[in-house]
């Protein structure tokens, strides 16, 4: 025994050494590679003045050029600026990926061990700042970290300078997923203590209120632009008709004129009546709509490349964008991955699918800005897997040519500029073809007025972000996002009433209004919080941020729920990522809510009728997991006797 647990102590210590020599080899490679990526840089602009006119001379070549000059037109600015730009640096602007930061604020340049899981991943994973900007001439980045405010700011401008002292001095568009909800998603959104806390869109679209939708983008839009933060990559305009889908939470639930009118408040919330220095630009996504998922199963992995459409109801699914997106003027538009099954010329994917692309969305609708594809489908990353659906057997190179034929601009989530220029160098796209693209890109950049100025003030960011009007605000969306599905004369309660909680992050808020106890038997009512059921998967990287699935609960779970609430009148509130089926849970529960992420605070403030509850479901809760089954992907609210249809909601008076 004392020879095996030596054997065990030695191969533990050889292992750990292992982990250290490779760590230093990264380390000392990585930083060898940015010191001379950082060679590469020219010097920072400077500012100056010709006739009258100030200007930042982001060419260094001592005079004013058209594209530097603010009082020239956006059109003659972009043209004047492509006009400049070589074959690298054009391609370059054409990607969009994941960026970096140190817990401290600083770009991210070599591994960083960090308690923080996602920091340590980009640390070893993602190509350093420096890699991306001098290297591959990129400059536009999602940025995936949630660290402080001012922080966030610091960051924005040591990038910009970094990109200030580029061959032509483009700015950096940093990009975001949602930031303004609990969850914590890489593949989808990323929770920020530092910003003001609202409920999902599934939420806002319980509210059923556009001004109130309006005014958290605005705020959001403060927050966002007071970092630095200038493309938000949403908000998400597919309808989930498809309750078992993984992505429903970041939706407006499964009625298209709903989500078209939140859709359309959101836009404006964010990009104002026109965009501006002012703005935030918004990337709706999935076009032409990525809700009607077979099965149920998200594109994001194989098995749910399909997008089906067993009621015949692709145009549905357009709605939210022709009626809300265009009509508020989003500034770009992301496909997604799937591929929507037998409505086209072929199956590929969206952002591969000329018929989506540019017959249905630049011919057909019209829309003039940005296209960019959805993140990784071109290559397989370090981050996971790429999701080329229906054009797996083409190469990368061919791929991307494909999406460049297609009509998209922009490539999400890849680093890969070089093949574009192999591919104009083969003479097999055409550098007019790119300038197309890249001008819509640049268009952008000159609306928001990052060639301007990209900088931040970084005391300013930390007192704009998360104050507290905002987080009030945030409140009340919460409180008006509360869906109550039964009452049966329990509610509102009574100042006093001993409550026995289980799911409350935060139980001493029960004490405000009423008294805590620690055991059913001596409550007057049970107080239970419960999470959407799911179907826990580990086989691709995301997955584990992905609930997807079974909508019941299993044996094991209903019985300790039922064992539980059947011992007093009880209070089940459902977090709703999903549709769940709540069926035997409302036979057992005194009252029944749905949420969308409230706080407890905001909880107790609604149970004890300070708040009186007005949300209406965004999508309807089926009866049975048959009826799921049963139901079409691609068709609203048609599930057989549902628990409680699209639009149910109870208030106290």
């Amino acid at each position: 025994m004392k020879k095996i647990l030596k054997f065990l102590k030695y191969g533990l210590l050889a292992i750990l050494g292992i982990l250290i020599v490779a760590f230093l080899v990264i380390y000392i490679k990585m930083a060898l590679a940015s010191s001379s990526n950082f060679d590469l840089l020219g010097e920072e602009a400077t500012s100056s003045t010709q006739n009258g006119i100030s200007y930042r001379d982001l060419n260094k070549n001592g005079k004013l050029d058209v594209y530097e000059n603010p009082r020239a037109s956006l059109e003659e600015r972009a043209n004047d600026l492509v006009s400049q730009m070589t074959l690298e640096e054009k391609a370059g602007s054409m990607f969009v990926n994941m960026i970096g930061t140190t817990p401290d604020g600083e770009p991210m340049e070599k591994p960083v061990f960090s308690t923080d899981l996602m920091t340590l991943i980009m640390s070893f994973m993602l190509p350093s700042n420096s890699e991306m900007i001098a290297q591959k001439k990129m400059n536009s980045f999602n940025i995936l970290t949630s660290i402080d405010a001012d922080l966030l700011a610091k960051y924005n401008n040591s990038i910009q300078k970094m990109a200030e002292r580029t061959r032509l001095g483009i700015p950096i568009t940093i990009a975001s997923d949602p930031r303004h909800g609990t969850e914590n998603n890489p593949g989808a959104s990323l929770y920020t203590p530092a910003f003001s806390q609202w409920p999902s869109s599934l939420g806002l679209a319980a509210t059923r209120d556009t001004v109130l939708v309006r005014e958290f983008a605005d705020i959001a839009r403060q927050e966002y632009t007071a970092v630095g933060i200038r493309l938000a990559l949403h908000p998400m305009a597919d309808l989930a008709t498809e309750p078992r889908w993984g992505r429903s939470n970041g939706t407006f639930g499964e009625d298209a004129h709903l989500s078209a009118m939140m859709t359309k408040a959101y836009v404006l919330g964010f990009q104002g009546d026109s965009l501006d220095q002012n703005g935030v630009a918004c990337m709706t996504k999935h076009f032409s709509g990525g809700g009607p998922q077979e099965d149920g199963e998200d594109a994001h992995f194989p098995y749910g490349k399909n997008q089906v459409y067993p009621g015949n109801n692709f145009d549905y699914h357009v709605i939210p964008f022709t009626e809300g997106a265009f009509e508020a003027n989003t500034a770009q538009i992301m496909p997604y991955y799937g591929i929507p099954i037998g409505q086209t010329n072929e199956d590929v994917a969206f952002g591969f699918n000329k018929d989506i692309i540019t017959t249905l969305l630049r011919d057909s609708l019209n829309f003039k800005g940005v296209v960019c594809t959805d993140w990784n489908i071109i290559t397989d990353s370090r981050m996971g897997e790429g999701r080329a659906w229906g054009v797996e057997n083409l190469t990368p190179k061919e791929r991307v040519k494909k999406v460049i034929d297609a009509g998209c601009d922009q490539f999400g989530g890849e680093s890969i500029p070089e093949l574009i220029v192999e591919l104009v160098n083969d003479g097999t796209i055409s550098e007019e073809r790119l300038n197309i693209s890249v001008k819509r890109i640049m268009l952008d950049k000159f609306r928001l007025g990052l060639f301007d100025n990209p900088y931040v003030d970084e005391k300013e960011a930390a007192q704009i972000a998360g104050k507290e009007a905002f987080r009030e605000k945030g409140k009340i969306a919460q409180g008006k996002s509360m869906v109550l599905l039964k009452n049966d004369g329990l509610l509102p309660l009574k100042k006093g009433t001993k409550i026995y909680a289980e799911g409350m992050l935060t139980s001493e808020v029960i004490n405000t209004n009423g008294t805590l106890v620690d055991s059913p038997q001596d409550a007057d009512v049970i107080l239970k919080k419960i999470r959407t059921p799911f179907e826990p998967r580990d086989e691709y990287f995301l997955e584990s941020f992905f609930n997807q699935g079974r909508l019941y609960y299993s044996d094991e779970e209903k019985k300790e729920l039922l064992e539980l609430i059947n011992q007093k009148p009880s209070i089940v509130v459902a977090n709703l990522e999903r549709a769940a089926i709540l069926t035997e849970i409302d036979k057992a529960s005194s009252a029944l809510f749905g949420e969308f992420g409230t706080s407890d605070e905001v909880l107790m403030d609604v149970l004890f009728g300070k708040v009186n509850p007005s949300g209406k479901l965004p999508f309807e809760l089926p009866s049975s997991w048959e009826a799921v089954e049963n139901q079409k992907e691609d068709v609203p609210y048609d599930s057989k006797d549902p628990l409680y249809p699209f639009g149910h909601g109870l208030s106290y008076k």
